[in-house]
C-alpha cells in the first residue's frame, strides 16, 4: 500500500510538472505571435514607420509559431489546472471547434508568410486577416483579465 501511495504521489507530481511545461510552451508561442502582431500593429497605427523587412520577418515568425501551435500536444486534458494560464475551459469543452480555429489560423499564417508587402496598403489586408484569426479565437477561448 505504501508503495502504491508513493507511486501515485510521484505520478501526480510529474503530471503537474508536465502540464506546467505545456502551459509555458503555449505561452512562449503566443508571446512570439504577439510580438510579431505588435510590430505590424505599430506600423498600421502609425506608431512606427513602415519597414518591409520587419513586416516580412513578423509574418514569417507568425507562420513558424502557428506551425508549432498543436492543440492536441499543447492542451492535454488537465492542463487547464496546475499553472497560470489564460486558456478558457471552453477549449477542453469544445476541442473540435478550437482545433478548427487553430487550423484556420495556420492556413492564413502560411498564406501571409508568402506576402512581401512593400507599403502599408499591401500589409493591411494581410495583417487584418491574421489579426482577425487572433481576435476570433481569443473571444471564445481566452480568459479575459
Amino acid at each position: 500500500m505504501r508503495k502504491f501511495l508513493m507511486i501515485s504521489t510521484a505520478l501526480a507530481l510529474f503530471s503537474g510538472i508536465a502540464h506546467a511545461d505545456v502551459i509555458e510552451d503555449r505561452k512562449a508561442i503566443m508571446k512570439d505571435i504577439g510580438k510579431s502582431v505588435g510590430v505590424m500593429g505599430a506600423m498600421m497605427k502609425g506608431e512606427a514607420p513602415f519597414d518591409s523587412e520587419k513586416a516580412i520577418e513578423a509574418l514569417k515568425t507568425i507562420q513558424v509559431s502557428a506551425d508549432k501551435y498543436d492543440p492536441v500536444a499543447l492542451f492535454p486534458e488537465g492542463s487547464d489546472k496546475g499553472g497560470e494560464t489564460e486558456a478558457a475551459p471552453a477549449i477542453w469543452q469544445n476541442m473540435e471547434d478550437f482545433t478548427a480555429h487553430v487550423n484556420k489560423f495556420r492556413e492564413d499564417a502560411a498564406k501571409a508568410a508568402t506576402a512581401t508587402p512593400q507599403d502599408l496598403d499591401q500589409l493591411k489586408p494581410v495583417f487584418q486577416q491574421v489579426a482577425a484569426n487572433c481576435s476570433a479565437c481569443h473571444e471564445i477561448y481566452r480568459i479575459k483579465k
